[in-house]
């Protein structure tokens, strides 16, 4: 009676332990990626962690070259080219043009096309990155102030083009 008691305590005190261990893992896991956030902001060059990140993706395969290593080459350039247009379409926004035909109350044809414009200056490469043995990843930053400033540009642009095409001037 005395053993199967004492193996009960043990048993219990076995169970306290592996929750202790289970909760001080958990926090750790918690306070690594709170640190990890803040080291990212500082890498990205962005204040207050104001601004965008943009990625882009391209697959080594896919692309023109006489060897694997133009090839790969060819890839961290697209790849890089993917995350400009990225910065572009969430800097700008994105032209989007839809058209459909209905025959008959059935749509025949249906068609959508977008297109990303804009001018993109001072964003700070993040990283370049092998995502498996196929595919680069690039990652670009922009802070706030070049992204505040990258619009208002636009704006006045627009504003001469608006004044300069109304008619008597």
């Amino acid at each position: 009676m005395y053993l199967l008691s004492l193996g009960k305590a043990n048993s219990r005190w076995l169970k306290k332990q592996i929750c202790q261990w289970a909760v001080t893992v958990v926090l750790a896991f918690i306070v690594v990626g709170c640190a990890n956030q803040g080291r990212n902001q500082d890498v990205y060059g962005l204040t207050g962690g104001q601004g965008i990140v943009a990625t882009g993706y391209a697959v080594i395969s896919s692309q023109h070259g006489d060897t694997p290593a133009q090839k790969r080459l060819m890839a961290i350039k697209a790849s890089k080219l993917d995350a400009y247009r990225a910065l572009t379409e969430q800097v700008y926004g994105q032209y989007v043009n839809a058209t459909g035909t209905m025959v008959d109350m059935s749509i025949t044809q249906d068609q959508m096309r977008s297109r990303v414009e804009g001018v993109i200056y001072g964003a700070k490469l993040v990283s370049i990155t092998p995502i498996g043995d196929e595919t680069y990843e690039t990652k670009l930053a922009l802070g706030q102030e070049t992204i505040n400033e990258l619009v208002r540009n636009y704006l006045q642009v627009s504003k001469v083009d608006r004044s300069s095409a109304s008619p008597g001037r």
